[in-house]
């Protein structure tokens, strides 16, 4: 099999490759092409193993990622397998992987739902996942401004000016107010919060929102109000979110969403389900991340090792 370092795949992964994985993935995922099982979590001495598997027939490819989390650090692998015959092709160190491919599905969520003159962004939050979520909003929008919220000062003034030289784009600024941070035609939240950061009162008509920090049923971080006002509602996976979407508990308790309004975006991105339908219309993206996203990304990453000579044989 072939080993892959963390610096494998950040020398070999790019953005759009990343997005064209999640999107190969979405698709096959909406004509019956992947098979998804939900993450699963087991914990033992104050440590906790996550695993998630998938298949994507078309790409004779199915795997799993197993990422655990022991005194505060967190370690991800990914098992690349082949359909044909079974034979562990790769075994990938996937934090890089993650972060990319993580991004890149709020990135095509954003490609099939956001208006198409998007230029302006708000995010919450400034961590390792902040950035491949920005980047990817950027690859597929003419992004102009973004505003960066974060309750650090520090953080979000760092974060910005990373990120402005990272991307290009002049106009990235920290605000200090979060109610700033909505007035945007993407918002993006990326945090940890267990409690909303984003109220649906700061957001205007025609906004799109990718809200992909939270994959516990107890954190949310919108409040009920951005559920009530969003005119379309989509999640990667309809069995994950109900074991993980927070931000939907409350909502469905007091009646103001049903799992009938939820869609999986990937429908949306095969042309199966509209999204959007006109420019006030406000959107909303839950992103949980399927193991259907790692294995796309693995295998496409598989066969560029194979074609650049990179990575050690084991």
């Amino acid at each position: 099999m072939l080993y892959l370092t963390e610096q494998d795949v950040t020398n070999l992964l790019t953005m759009q490759d990343a997005l064209d994985a999640v999107e190969t993935a979405f698709k096959a995922q909406a004509t019956g092409d992947a098979t998804n099982e939900p993450r699963r979590r087991v914990r033992a001495n104050n440590a906790i193993l996550m695993t998630m598997s998938g298949a994507i027939a078309s790409l004779n490819a199915f795997g799993l990622k197993a990422y655990s989390v022991a005194r505060g650090k967190a370690r991800f692998h990914v098992n690349l397998y082949d359909t044909a015959t079974g034979e562990l092709l790769a075994l990938i160190e996937a934090d890089k992987l993650g972060q990319m491919r993580t991004g890149a599905a709020s990135g095509i969520a954003t490609k099939y739902l956001a208006q198409a003159e998007a230029k302006t962004v708000g995010i919450y939050g400034t961590g390792w996942q902040a950035q491949s979520q920005l980047a990817a909003v950027c690859a597929v929008r003419n992004i102009q401004s973004v505003k960066v919220y974060s309750r650090s000062e520090e953080k979000r003034n760092h974060f910005s000016a990373t990120m402005s030289k990272e991307l290009g784009i002049e106009d990235i600024s920290p605000v200090a107010a979060p109610e700033e941070a909505a007035e945007a035609d993407i918002i993006i939240t990326i945090t940890s919060s267990r409690e909303p950061v984003l109220k649906g009162a700061w957001i205007k008509a025609g906004t799109h929102i990718n809200a992909a920090g939270g994959n516990s049923i107890l954190r949310s971080e919108t409040d009920d109000e951005v559920i009530r006002r969003a005119n379309f509602i989509a999640v990667d996976s309809k069995d994950q979110a109900r074991m993980e979407a927070g931000e939907f508990v409350f909502p469905i308790e007091k009646g103001l969403l049903t799992w009938e309004r939820v869609q999986e975006v990937c429908h949306v991105v095969a042309g199966n389900v509209a999204g959007r339908k006109n420019a006030n219309d406000i959107t909303f993206f839950k992103s949980l991340g399927l193991a259907i996203e790692d294995v796309a990304t693995a295998a496409l990453l598989y066969r560029k090792a194979q074609e650049q000579n990179v990575g050690r044989a084991l």
